[in-house]
């Protein structure tokens, strides 16, 4: 994680398996600034590592809204 990196945790509601986990995962990991992205469908949750200087919480929101989950905000 180099200096302008940040890390959030993000709410998210819909998910059912493991199959969701990884729809959302990839989604954000495609956002272009995102270093890393982990999804856990039980805890309803994903923990993002990005560049702030590159990507936004709307940019988050949008990406699970467009994989077909609900973005319940930030941790």
């Amino acid at each position: 994680m180099n200096s302008t990196n940040q890390k959030t945790d993000i709410n998210i509601s819909g998910m059912t398996c493991s199959g969701c986990a990884n729809t959302v995962e990839k989604a954000l990991a495609k956002l272009d600034g995102v270093e890393s992205a982990s999804v856990d469908h039980e805890k309803k949750s994903a923990s993002v590592i990005y560049d702030a200087n590159k990507v936004t919480s709307a940019d988050f929101e949008r990406a699970v809204e467009s994989s077909g989950y609900t973005f319940e905000g930030d941790k």
